[in-house]
């Protein structure tokens, strides 16, 4: 692992799993995938973050230009916070799937099922989940719309090759990226290691906060389960190395919140 400044809350991990390294940046996750010389962005963070994940290109020895996609699990605003800057300063087309392009545009109208005033009061160890996130900018994020949809099947002509498996219900176009070659599943947000919205910290899909549908969401959990991938890649958290079997049962045990 690599802080990246003295006095940063930013840390490159790198080869999480084969070609795939994590920066977390303020209790969140992107991921860089490595092939051929060349970079696939997944997820973009807040916009803070921005300085973060040119430091870690650099650092693992590429350039800016090296980064020939970013590829969006979902388009919520603490995933697309540097998108618009990385798009105009070194021209990477932004990938997202066509149900979230409206979230893209507008990061803070999307669908949730409970308030989001209520978590603080109710759960106070995400409290500093959420100042961390605010501080990283998640109150001034910035929307996109000059996207490339992708579908929420097959595999993206991208570095790292990642097969798109569709898993609604956290958004309605929220996609995991599958990595059958790394043995690895990256999930977003349709299965976390840490909920920013309760604090709580585990294999579990993100609260009523967050999630459009819960129950959808749940049942997407069967979708990542058929990629049989030992090592999850969450949105928010730690990576989870019991397997993709394992991580879907504990949060299916878990439940909603």
């Amino acid at each position: 692992m690599r802080q990246l400044t003295r006095r940063s809350r930013a840390v490159l991990t790198r080869s999480v799993a084969p070609g795939v390294h994590r920066l977390e940046h303020a209790h969140v996750n992107c991921y860089l995938l490595e092939e051929g010389g060349k970079l696939t962005l997944i997820d973009a963070g807040l916009p803070d973050s921005h300085r973060f994940i040119l430091a870690a290109i650099h650092a693992l020895g590429h350039r800016p230009e090296d980064v020939e996609a970013l590829v969006l699990t979902h388009a919520h605003f603490d995933h697309i916070g540097a998108a618009k800057r990385l798009h105009r300063d070194i021209g990477c087309p932004v990938h997202v799937h066509p149900d979230d392009a409206y979230i893209a545009r507008h990061p803070y109208r999307y669908a949730h099922e409970r308030s989001r005033l209520l978590y603080p009061a109710m759960y106070p160890r995400a409290v500093p989940v959420l100042a961390g996130m605010a501080a990283a900018g998640a109150l001034w994020v910035r929307g996109i719309s000059d996207v490339v949809p992708y579908e929420g099947t097959g595999t993206l002509d991208v570095p790292g090759r990642p097969v798109v498996v569709e898993t609604p219900g956290h958004t309605f176009g929220h996609c995991a990226l599958n990595l059958p070659n790394a043995d690895a599943v990256i999930t977003g947000d349709a299965l976390v290691t840490l909920d920013p919205y309760t604090g709580a910290e585990g294999p579990r899909i993100v609260a009523g906060a967050a999630t459009a549908n819960s129950e959808q969401a749940l049942s997407s959990l069967g979708r990542l389960d058929a990629t049989g991938a030992r090592i999850v890649l969450p949105g928010h958290g730690a990576p989870f190395t019991g397997g993709i079997h394992s991580a879907v049962a504990i949060a299916r045990t878990t439940g909603a919140s």
